[in-house]
């Protein structure tokens, strides 16, 4: 992210009651993990169910929110970088989705600034795809499966038979 989207970003989050990280469940990385790990998240905090994740809460919340804020906002989730992008994998074709307003208050600040929407789109197409490179294609059907309501298509990115996007 740039630094002014980074800054605007952390100011928006910072004010929306953290209402994307309800019941988001974002996928790891191996590195993301090793990451987490390094900086001082428990091994108790993640669990497998289908995929690699952060807990949450009884109320569906992740557990690294607290008080309306990410505990880890300087390394979180590739698809909480990528936000307020999201993704499928679908016909050898990397999907991407911008989430609607109701779901994220940023989505009206990128679409009013083409030049930080290409930069943010840029930067989750890359983070994505890179995610999407790491994980066993097991573990993505799993997340395939996982409904993204109130999203809208914006690109498909062709995939390689081995996973690399095609530039």
């Amino acid at each position: 992210m740039t630094g002014s989207f980074e800054a605007l970003a952390e100011a928006v989050c910072a004010t929306c009651g953290a209402q994307c990280c309800y019941g988001a469940h974002p996928p790891l990385s191996p590195g993301r993990i090793a990451i987490l790990r390094e900086r001082g998240v428990p091994h108790t905090a993640f669990e497998c169910n289908g995929y690699t994740r952060i807990h949450s809460d009884q109320d569906g919340l992740c557990i690294m929110c607290i008080d309306g804020r990410c505990r880890i906002h300087a390394f979180k989730p590739e698809t909480c970088v990528a936000g307020p992008f999201t993704f499928e994998v679908a016909d050898n074709r990397l999907r991407l989705f911008l989430k609607h307003e109701s779901i994220c208050p940023l989505v009206p600040y990128l679409k009013a600034d083409e030049r930080v929407y290409e930069t943010q789109f840029q930067n989750a197409a890359q983070i994505l795809a890179d995610l999407v490179r790491s994980l066993p294609s097991r573990e993505l059907d799993v997340i395939n499966a996982i409904p993204e309501p109130e999203t809208d298509l914006v690109a498909e990115i062709p995939l390689d038979p081995g996973g690399d996007c095609i530039p």
